[in-house]
């Protein structure tokens, strides 16, 4: 490809959602399908509110030698599709798509929440907070259900009305479909808030309309452009290249640059060299078992450990200011953001980092204790976040049984409410604020005080998609579950000697075999942590049958007593008579009951059994096969 096949010219965003609209910017027929999430939906309306840059696009013009099938971009209309694409998008489909949706479409947008829930949502701007420099504005940015009603307490409370126009104006939220064309809606916007009374309303939305809206209408996009004469070789070099899944901007890498001018070596501290053994080595071989390459901690990030560091600096920052009488919003807010991690400086970094680092090695060892060893079984990898600052900060208070018993219950909370999923800065930071004084005799955190589990919640566990299913997992081996075969309790040492996961009880073979539907045989209900031997013995049979078996034994496993078996199965809160019975839709109903009762303990609290369904619809395949099958039945 010669230097003269491409160009780059900066496109107002306007215009490229049009010609998305228009059809004459269309994706080449292979294009993977439309897959962001909610969260990342919001952080980049964030962005462009904001003015920052989300990237470059790059197109190829059409008419050349080289010829893809084109389609049009998601949502767009019909008579895109019977248009003759100029230029076809070879990277920069999903923040594209995203916006395109968002925006321009002016239909509710079908997305995915950070529990794999299928859902319908429409967002937008909340003009208070995105005018409060203070406030992280992806914080702003509120997606809420088709019906424009966001509810709370199993929908008994409307928490946020947005029906109507008229309710929009009373809420000063502003819909993200009308940032390129708010004339109309400025002018209801003006009426509601009519007289002198309600003046500095109307002059709130002229400032929001210059700081945020306009930001919009402003927005240009890089795009390189490559010409029609562009060969098929270099296509597909360059569609390889842009395809291979990109990477944010790593603040680790901005905060490395900024030490290094005061001469601190950051990635000396994190990597080591030669001679030195770096943060990232010493935390991988944290608890490491032998035979493992690497311990619980082992996909603790970088940014992870600073942003750990900049609570605890943030912090300090909010109680000298309350030390020196300022009140509300001007105090600076405790965050380990990304905006925090750029502010955080070196001798706030050399003060805590020791601290910080005891803090996360506690958490491996807190962990283990939870008889959580593997990351592969880890239900939060972010929660680490909050537990490592946390333990930092409460020091060898920890080892007291009634604390520890506290910071356990808060963290099952934050498992099983499944709170960690996504975009959690702000859980983050509460948790941090909140939990330690909960530890030394005040107030319950929200984490604890505002989560609820639903009972029928454990049906559509199926997957380690699922944080829950995994705590399930744990909480079973910790309350002392036994292998059938063995009747060892699953400490570090067998589990990792004897290959320990999660396998069938009712085994898929003997489930399908009698029809019984995958959503039922799949869930956590009909699964419990067994050796790899004992799941070999198992095998497909009916559980009458291995029960046997394992009775009899055989010349390299020993005979086991059926009282015994018995009270191995009892240790998974399994009923033995309803197992020995191949009693399956009864087993099923029971175990239910018995684990809810054990994630109920867990959390200190009952759980939510009434009829209101949760909203959207389980989703616990990959986000790919999800969307894709969403275009389809759009199409």
């Amino acid at each position: 490809m010669t230097g003269t096949s491409f160009k780059t010219n900066p496109y107002d965003l306007r215009e490229i959602l049009q010609s998305c609209q228009k059809g004459s910017l269309q994706l080449p027929d292979f294009q993977r399908s439309w897959v962001w999430d909610e969260d990342r939906i919001k952080s980049l309306i964030a962005s462009i509110s904001r003015a920052y840059p989300v990237g470059a696009l790059m197109t190829l013009d059409t008419g050349g030698e080289v010829e893809f099938k084109p389609r049009p971009i998601e949502g767009a209309p019909a008579a895109a599709k019977e248009a003759r694409p100029s230029s076809l998008l070879l990277d920069g489909q999903q923040r594209l798509t995203s916006l395109y949706q968002v925006t321009i479409r002016n239909s509710v947008v079908e997305t995915v929440t950070t529990k794999k829930k299928r859902v319908k949502r429409w967002f937008y701007i909340d003009i208070e907070k995105a005018l409060d420099d203070a406030m992280d504005r992806e914080d702003a940015i509120i997606g809420v259900p088709e019906d424009r009603v966001l509810r709370e307490d199993f929908a008994r409370t409307i928490k946020l009305d947005l029906s109507s126009p008229e309710r929009e104006f009373a809420e000063l939220k502003y819909p993200v479909t009308s940032v390129f064309d708010w004339d109309n809606w400025q002018d209801g916007f003006d009426n509601h808030w009519s007289g002198d009374e309600h003046k500095e309303k109307r002059q709130l939305f002229r400032r929001f309309k210059n700081d945020v809206l306009q930001n919009f209408t402003r927005y240009q996009v890089p795009v390189i452009a490559l010409a029609k004469e562009t060969s098929k070789e270099a296509v597909c070099v360059v569609f390889e290249k842009v395809n291979t899944g990109g990477k944010p901007l790593d603040a680790f890498e901005l905060v490395t640059a900024m030490y290094a001018a005061r001469g601190h070596e950051l990635r000396k501290d994190w990597y080591g060299d030669e001679t030195t053994k770096g943060r990232r080595r010493r935390f991988a071989e944290t608890l490491r078992a032998p035979g493992e390459e690497t311990g619980i901690l082992a996909n603790v990030a970088n940014t992870d450990f600073l942003q750990a560091v900049s609570l605890f600096y943030t912090r300090a920052r909010r109680v000298t200011a309350e030390a020196a009488g300022r009140q509300g919003n001007e105090l600076p807010p405790v965050t380990g953001n990304r905006q925090a991690l750029l502010g955080l400086p070196l001798d706030a970094y050399k003060k805590f980092e020791a601290q910080v680092e005891s803090g996360f090695i506690r958490a491996a060892k807190f962990l283990h204790m939870l008889h959580i060893y593997r990351i592969y079984d880890l239900p939060y990898q972010s929660q680490i976040i909050p537990l490592a600052a946390i333990l930092a900060d409460i020091g060898d208070a920890w080892e007291h049984e009634a604390i520890r018993a506290k910071l356990i219950r808060w963290y099952w909370n934050g498992v099983f409410g499944e709170l960690y999923g996504s975009a959690v800065d702000t859980r983050i930071a509460r948790d941090f604020m909140e939990v330690p004084p909960w530890l030394r005799g005040g107030s319950e955190p929200s984490t604890v005080s505002e989560t609820i589990f639903r009972a029928d919640r454990l049906k559509s566990m199926r997957t380690r998609l699922s944080a829950a299913y995994k705590g399930v997992n744990a909480l079973l081996m910790r309350e002392g579950a036994e292998d059938f075969r063995t009747g060892q309790a699953f400490d570090h040492t067998v589990f990792f000697g004897e290959d320990v996961d999660i396998h069938h009880i009712f085994p898929q073979a003997w489930c399908r075999a009698r029809n019984i539907a995958k959503d039922v045989f799949d869930s956590i209900i009909n699964k419990t942590p067994l050796s790899y031997r004992t799941n070999r013995i198992i095998g497909g049979d009916a559980p009458s049958a291995y029960l046997a078996h394992l009775e009899r034994g055989n010349p390299t496993t020993p005979a086991i007593t059926s009282e015994n078996l018995d009270q191995y199965l009892i240790s998974h809160l399994i009923d033995p008579a309803l197992l020995r019975a191949d009693a399956f839709a009864a087993f099923m109903a029971d175990r239910q009951s018995q684990l809810l009762v054990l994630v109920e303990k867990a959390m200190g609290k009952e759980s939510y059994g009434g009829d209101v369904l949760e909203e959207g619809t389980d989703e616990e395949r990959d986000t790919d096969g999800a969307e894709t099958e969403m275009t389809m039945a759009a199409e």
